[in-house]
């Protein structure tokens, strides 16, 4: 790709990433300034390229490099608008919680498919070893993210959450537990199989 349309493409994706951020925590009363001024989700797409990129270099992918990856990611990021949408101040409380939940679960789909198609067609992995290399990361970064407790709220909705404390969040904090514990639990047999994926590459490159 030419060097200067790569450069457009790379802005727009940083420039809706940064969008997306100043949306997802415009209306939320909780947020710090950083997450405010939506800088979390721009050095969000810079963190989660590196461990792309990182995790998986040892696979021996094609046409693998920081900027490739960055580039990916910052493209990803458009679907993530629907967090923009105050649908709390226009719906129940219930039915506001099953929005998000919804948000979340296009979001999501959206990211895991692309991550799919791009480690397959430009990565140029095949067979379960793209399934472990889209999974491995993603179980890591969850459970990381749990740990930290960036929400402020996760371990609350783990513990029981009191009325005054429901959100229109709590939905898709409560999924976000399901799938911590997923992490936690498909972590060990997707590390075996990255390490055997990445012992046959090393042994058949010699």
């Amino acid at each position: 790709m030419d060097t200067s349309i790569f450069n457009w493409y790379l802005a727009f994706g940083i420039g809706f990433s940064w969008l997306c951020g100043v949306g997802r925590y415009w209306d939320n009363p909780k947020a710090d300034l950083w997450q405010y001024l939506g800088l979390g989700s721009v050095a969000y797409i810079f963190i989660l390229a590196l461990i792309l990129w990182l995790i998986i270099m040892p696979l021996k992918p094609n046409n693998w490099s920081y900027k490739n990856v960055l580039l990916f990611v910052s493209l990803t990021s458009p679907p993530a608008i629907l967090y923009a949408i105050p649908v709390e101040r226009f719906m129940s409380l219930e039915l506001a919680q099953l929005a998000n939940v919804w948000f979340l679960a296009v979001v999501a789909t959206w990211r895991v498919a692309l991550l799919l198609k791009f480690l397959k067609n430009a990565a140029g992995l095949s067979g379960l070893c793209v399934l472990v290399a889209t999974l491995l990361p993603l179980t890591l970064i969850v459970a990381v993210l749990a740990a930290l407790n960036l929400e402020h709220v996760v371990f609350r909705v783990m513990a029981g959450l009191e009325d005054h404390e429901r959100s229109a969040n709590d939905g898709a904090y409560s999924v976000l537990v399901l799938i911590t514990y997923f992490s936690v639990l498909a972590s060990p047999v997707l590390l075996s199989l990255y390490g055997w994926f990445v012992y046959k590459r090393r042994t058949s490159a010699n």
